[in-house]
């Protein structure tokens, strides 16, 4: 195993610009195409869903044109109904559409709880989000007092989705003070509104008068909320509150609220959400549009039965390194277990020409199977033409039905310098193709045919010991079927083994898993000894053993007993592999499941890649889980990486399910596989575990006519209980390739990472207490040198002109490893502040090589004199002088900094 020292990239299973993504989203002339909403298996049939979201869309559209400037609209949408709707005539059969590709799922629960809408955004601002969740409630307007108009919803999660915006409110913290007095945290601070004490029980809340301040924060206590006036002259800004009437853009430089401690600012450095959308890609390829654009057109696409065909490369050079064996003894996995009960098989083996193995074959029974194992190739010989397996495979789904929608799996470890022949081909076919790259010298332009046609890409070493190569056909479950009928990898592992070695362990077999369990042994020269317990302890047998292509499997009969099955396999010289897996115990009972994502399919050194990884049971996180990615380069160099949830560093959210880490080891040129391992954990509510990021805001309540009207209170979950879970998954993360890696000893480019979640509050009457999550020296690995802390009372200066702003005194701080804690405090001379000064706060980490981090998030403090005042319900803001920093800062920890007017200190909150 390596350690980590070199560039970044992003991995989810989704590959984007940004985070990288399957997305069909194309920006044509001002008008947005191939976006695709598809309809999740678990929503009941309901025809009156397929208009509500038609409504939604054509609604939409022209909201946000105008809010845009008349630059966007929406042109062309996709429906993707479920396989277990009712058929009808003017349902077509998808082409490269998926449910895994899917812009937006329509699911019967919100993933954050009560129907409300949520983007999947793990990346940094300004990147594209993986995918928008809506529930059928929701569509059919059963939240309009909460949410407003489901087009405006749609716009605002459309924001986040596809420029990277993020929420101009903060549900955590709803106050701030600004100069000594509470605001509301919104955008604009044009909003008009009154701060009313809300008190809740059962399913409505009442109005308890005005709300009061506490007087040792200055803050308005727990009870008070914001009731924005229902009618408002303001136009701005969609991402706070696009249920307000007169809200129609976004915030713009002009009147964007950069003290405001919201997602907007934090992660995207105090810039406007409309300044965030004026830099991005669509945004510089438009101008605006002089007429009124067109309403949307509709397609409805219904999923069948899968169709697919191995296309496997049989040529000379699979003799090498037991390519050949290894390529059989994956497509048995995937033959055996991994395809759908019901799909259709075909399979085409191709050297200088193509050979038609088996034509297209229904899955109906085990015997299906196995008669498809056969035909798999024993012998290798020949050049390697892929141009021919691909016209062979599409021939041969043509004899029953059309391309449009089908996949092929390609397998190939040869250059082809004839393979961009078939790229129009493959264009007009409409066919999904998953490449599995086989060893170093696989065809460079193979990655191109999945980038085009939304395929799964990944790749495999010759170290077989890795077992990348089941582990790449283990992961081609149906991008369409329900979650229930998709095959879960449980176990992957592989060990070389000396004279009469053992690879011991145990696999769990948790509940939400265990119907059609398999486990597979492989090995390079001959069988090994297998035994296998049951969680009762009771030994297993009856491995049906292939020894011609060199393996053994195990189906467990009914549904696999809970628990830890052990195994011992015993053999000499030579490699060993177990891989298991399984399908969900119940349709009723959502699986474990692991999502990789990867931002980018190919990266250019220095720059660094980012790897995630989502878990989760149907719509909940899973929690506190041991997850670590496996990256091997062409090398065979693995590189162990743990994956955290801490939001810091690569990490978005803190406690949503999302595990993030930096990748900076590349050793060389060329492809890279992943693999994920995740293991136990807890569930838990997201509503409460986690941050609410990228949703619609839920509306408290409305000032109307003067009344004051509240919404239906938020479900309370506070007394549901952690679950702790027992459970293990592998799933291969697929593949990106890296360039312009220089040659060993590589140069150190990478500096520390940039501190997102900085936090700042008073003690007493002098001391500054700061908190944050420590980089590292490359990112988020290592050890940083140094830590830079500046301040100022101008939070736009403390940003531009971070270098000449005042520097507090750090020489006793020394910074911990990555990912600890840091605590960090320093003392403010008693008097040298008045009454209602902001002090803002930021960091910059150093590394060894003096390279510096990007500047923190801005934390701050605001200092008043504690006093009883009369409660107070409007939003104002009288106007306060000016402040100024203009001296320095010398000794340990002591800020030496004169103000106009003398006043005490108490306590602040940090800007996060």
């Amino acid at each position: 195993m390596g350690t980590l020292k070199s560039p970044v990239f992003i991995l989810v299973l989704y590959l984007l610009e940004g985070v990288l993504s399957n997305s069909l989203i194309q920006l044509n002339n001002n008008g947005y195409e191939g976006i695709v909403i598809a309809i999740d298996h678990n929503v009941p049939e309901d025809e009156a869903l397929i208009q509500q979201i038609k409504d939604m869309v054509t609604g939409a559209s022209p909201y946000l044109f105008e809010a845009t400037g008349k630059r966007f609209y929406f042109k062309n949408v996709v429906i993707l109904i479920p396989e277990n709707w009712k058929t009808k005539p003017d349902y077509k059969r998808p082409k490269l559409e998926t449910f895994k590709n899917a812009d937006v799922l329509v699911s019967a629960t919100s993933p954050v709880g009560n129907d409300q809408p949520y983007t999947e955004h793990v990346g940094a601002c300004g990147e594209k989000g993986i995918r928008i969740h809506l529930t059928p409630d929701f569509l059919a307007g059963k939240r309009l007092n909460e949410y407003g108009p489901q087009e405006r919803s749609f716009v605002h999660e459309w924001a986040h989705l596809r420029w990277g915006v993020f929420d101009e409110y903060n549900n955590e913290e709803k106050f701030y003070l600004s100069k000594g007095r509470p605001e509301a945290v919104r955008c604009s601070a044009a909003i008009t509104g009154k701060n009313q004490v809300r008190w809740c029980q059962g399913g409505s809340c009442v109005n308890k008068g005005s709300c009061r301040k506490d007087k040792l924060t200055g803050l308005y206590k727990e009870d008070c909320v914001f009731l924005p006036d229902k009618q408002q002259r303001e136009k701005a800004s969609i991402m706070y509150a696009q249920t307000i009437d007169s809200v129609v853009e976004f915030c713009t430089e002009q009147n964007h609220n950069k003290e405001a401690p919201n997602a907007q600012n934090q992660r995207c450095n105090l810039r406007s959400t409309w300044g965030v959308i004026q830099d991005s890609e669509d945004f510089q390829q438009t101008t605006p549009m002089a007429a009124q654009p067109p309403t949307p057109v509709f397609s409805l696409l219904q999923m069948g039965q899968r169709i697919l065909c191995l296309v496997l490369d049989k040529s000379g050079s699979m003799t090498n390194d037991n390519r050949l064996s290894r390529m059989n003894q994956a497509s048995k996995l995937f033959l055996l277990q991994t395809v759908e009960q019901g799909s259709w098989v075909g399979m085409v083996t191709f050297d200088s020409a193509a050979h038609i193995q088996s034509e297209l074959k229904q899955i109906n029974s085990a015997a299906d199977r196995d008669l498809l194992t056969k035909r798999l190739p024993t012998v290798s010989s020949g050049g390697t033409s892929i141009c021919s397996g691909l016209q062979a495979a599409f021939t041969e789904i043509k004899k029953k039905y059309p391309t449009d929608g089908s996949e092929i799996v390609l397998l190939t470890d040869g250059e082809d310098n004839t393979i961009s022949t078939c790229f129009d081909l493959v264009k007009k076919s409409g066919a999904i193709i998953h490449t599995v790259a086989l060893g170093p010298s696989a065809a460079k332009e193979l990655e191109q045919l999945s980038k085009m046609t939304g395929g799964l890409q990944t790749y495999a070493s010759d170290q077989a010991q890795n077992n990348g190569l089941v582990d790449a056909f283990a992961a081609l479950s149906s991008g369409n079927g329900a979650v229930s009928q998709r095959s879960i990898q449980l176990e992957s592992r592989g060990v070389n083994l000396q004279t009469n070695q053992w690879m011991n362990g145990s696999v769990i077999v948790d509940s939400t898993v265990g119907k059609d369990t398999l486990f597979l042994v492989t090995w390079t020269t001959q069988a090994p000894q297998i035994l296998l317990w049951d969680p009762s302890g009771t030994k297993q047998g009856a491995f049906v053993v292939d020894t011609a292509t060199k393996m053994a499997y195990f189906q467990v009969p009914g549904i696999a007993k809970v628990g830890f099955w052990k195994y011992s396999l015993q053999a000499s010289s030579q490699t060993l592999t177990l891989t298991v897996t399984s399908r969900a115990a119940s349709a009723t009972l959502p699986p474990i499941t692991v999502t990789p994502i990867v931002n980018k399919n190919t990266g250019n050194f220095p720059s660094p890649v980012t790897v995630y990884a989502t878990i989760r049971q149907g719509a909940s996180p899973i929690l506190r889980a041991s997850v670590t990615a496996l990256i091997e380069s062409v090398t065979g160099k693995t590189v162990t990486l743990e994956l955290l949830d801490n939001g810091a560093g690569a990490d978005a959210t803190k406690n949503d399910g999302v595990y993030s880490r930096f990748f900076t080891a590349f050793d060389t040129n060329g492809r890279y596989s992943i693999k994920i391992w995740a293991l136990g954990g807890v569930t838990a509510d997201r509503q409460r575990t986690s941050p609410q990021k990228n949703t619609a805001m839920y509306i408290d309540g409305w000032i109307e006519n003067g009344e004051v009207k509240f919404n239906p209170p938020r479900p309370e979950t506070n007394n549901v209980q952690d679950k702790q879970l027992c459970f293990s998954r592998t799933s291969s993360g697929g593949s990106f390739t890296a360039s312009n890696v220089p040659s060993a000893p590589i140069p150190d480019l990478f500096p520390p990472c940039q501190i997102t979640d900085l936090k700042a509050s008073i003690q007493g009457r002098s001391l500054v207490n700061l908190t944050w999550t420590a980089p590292g020296d490359d990112y988020d690995h290592g050890t940083a040198s140094k830590y830079i802390i500046r301040i100022s009372t101008s939070i736009v200066d403390l940003r531009d002109k971070f270098n000449t702003s005042v520097q507090v005194n750090t020489t006793s701080l020394i910074p911990k490893e990555a990912n600890s804690e840091e605590i960090f405090g320093f003392e403010l001379e008693d008097n040298s502040f008045g009454n209602g000064t902001d002090i803002f706060i930021a960091i910059q980490a150093v590394d060894k090589s003096n390279l510096k981090s990007e500047i923190s998030n801005i934390a701050r403090v605001s200092l008043f004199i504690p006093t009883e005042e009369p409660p107070t319900s409007e939003v104002t803001a009288p106007p306060c002088p000016d402040v100024s920093i203009n001296s320095t800062i010398p000794g340990i920890h002591v800020l030496k900094i004169m103000w106009k007017w003398l006043g005490e200190m108490q306590v602040t909150l940090g800007l996060h």
